[in-house]
């Protein structure tokens, strides 16, 4: 893979580590790879269960003790010896009731007896299996008949039956979900070791934008970006910061991207990146990262996608230089395309995977899975470009109208509008099908899509 810093004739250096693109359509897959390898991990931090959902392990977590640590009824009902129940259905009589929560009895349990127990509660000395309370019927005096015979350990959970002592429960690299965290708390943790999740600034820059709620003046729209990627960042799990709107001009552009430097590992503007008298963003960048002499570095690229082509880029040294013997990881900025579709895709084509890498994940970039096109085909365009097309993907189910082949596999259909300033194609869709430029895919071909949404 071409590295994007180095070609002459595809990019010219200057000075702070800058390089300028010339009008090349660069490959999506060059842009990925280059913001990968600049993207490093911000450090360890020890979270509480609470706050830990989402974050990548940085540690095993081993098992010190057997989980459960007992042996235990899984269901309701009566801790029996499982010969006396040899010719269901027989009578026994009930000596007890044992509770969860409470210890086992010192006394074993005695032929023809049986112990009235509760989910979770500990096996009784002498009990071999449980008699579920639905297979059972209450006599007078005490008594209980057992309608059905009860085989050695039915109902019993071992001790260790989910975890042995000595065992690894949750390998490092993990990303935490809520199912780990109830390991996590089974095996006594009441914090863990994660990778630092990057803090994400959001601005929206533009004269035209105006706050959602506030009057239209003429040639003013309302600024939908801000808070769209903002959701996005929190829905991917990492913490967002609002910055506000940006006025177009060069010295607020400034200001607003030198004071995100202080406040967050990552920034993302919308806006400001194309070739307009007023795009200051990528003119911002450029100059930053010449201060920085060798410490920054920017980019200006036209990354062959559609939507999301002009995109640009910085890694910009952060207030005050070092963490410890090493010297901190640098901040990345994103300034992306301003039409709203174009932003979303740019996110998450491009800045989604730096946060990942950025926090430990061992695969950041978007998962590809193969799908089948759906009814009316996908159109892609002709200009050279990768088209990330919005589309509804849902596992087919066999009925009329499914595409060939496609039971049981995904199917991909357009969401409607595919223009870039189209934020209702954008609300229908639930992943992008990834078009190569050239003819349209008919109903029934093979496509790649990414899921950005649960499956229709």
């Amino acid at each position: 893979m071409t590295d994007l810093t180095q070609g002459a004739g595809q990019h010219a250096q200057v000075a702070g580590g800058h390089r300028h693109a010339d009008e090349r359509l660069v490959p999506l897959e060059e842009v990925q790879e280059l913001v990968i390898r600049r993207s490093r991990r911000l450090g360890l931090v020890e979270l509480p269960l609470g706050e830990a959902a989402g974050a990548v392990l940085a540690e095993d977590i081993v098992v010190e003790e057997p989980i459960p640590p007992f042996a235990n009824t899984a269901m309701d009902g009566y801790a029996v010896r499982s010969a006396d129940t040899i010719g269901a259905p027989v009578v026994l009589r009930v000596v007890g009731m044992l509770p969860a929560g409470s210890p086992p009895p010192e006394a074993p349990l005695g032929a023809g007896e049986a112990i009235q127990i509760m989910t979770g509660a500990p096996m009784p000395p002498g009990a071999d299996a449980i008699a579920i309370v639905e297979r059972t019927e209450l006599l007078g005096e005490g008594s209980i008949r057992v309608l059905d015979q009860v085989p050695v350990a039915a109902n019993v959970r071992p001790a260790g039956s989910d975890y042995a002592a000595g065992s690894v429960a949750i390998r490092s690299g993990v990303v935490l979900q809520p199912a780990h965290l109830g390991i996590l708390s089974s095996v006594g943790r009441s914090s863990v070791r994660v990778w630092r999740r990057p803090v994400v600034g959001v601005m929206s820059t533009g004269d035209e934008l105006v706050e959602p709620g506030l009057p239209l003046a003429p040639g003013q729209i309302r600024d939908s970006n801000r808070v769209t990627l903002c959701a996005l960042v929190r829905a991917s799990g990492f913490p967002a910061l609002d910055l506000g709107t940006v006025r177009d001009t060069e010295a607020a552009v400034e200001e607003a991207l030198t004071r995100a430097l202080g406040a967050c590992d990552v920034v993302l503007s919308s806006g400001g990146v194309s070739k307009g008298e007023f795009d200051f963003v990528k003119v911002v960048l450029d100059r930053l990262a010449t201060v920085a002499g060798e410490d920054g570095e920017s980019f200006e690229l036209a990354v062959a996608i559609r939507p999301a082509k002009p995109l640009a880029m910085a890694w910009l040294p952060r207030p005050g230089g070092a963490e410890g013997d090493h010297r901190a990881p640098p901040v990345a900025f994103f300034g992306l395309p301003g039409n709203p579709v174009s932003a979303v895709v740019s996110y998450l084509m491009v800045a989604l995977p730096a946060l990942r890498a950025m926090a430990g994940h061992a695969d950041p970039l978007p998962r590809r899975l193969p799908a089948v096109v759906g009814e009316g085909g996908l159109t892609p365009s002709r200009d050279g470009r990768l088209n990330l097309l919005r589309v509804e993907i849902a596992v087919a189910a066999g009925s009329p109208g499914t595409a060939p082949g496609a039971s049981g596999r995904l199917v991909a259909r357009s969401a409607g509008g595919q223009s870039s300033h189209q934020l209702s194609g954008l609300a229908s869709a639930n992943g992008l099908a990834l078009v190569p430029s050239g003819d349209p895919f008919a109903e029934g071909a093979e496509v790649d899509v990414i899921l950005f949404g649960p499956l229709a």
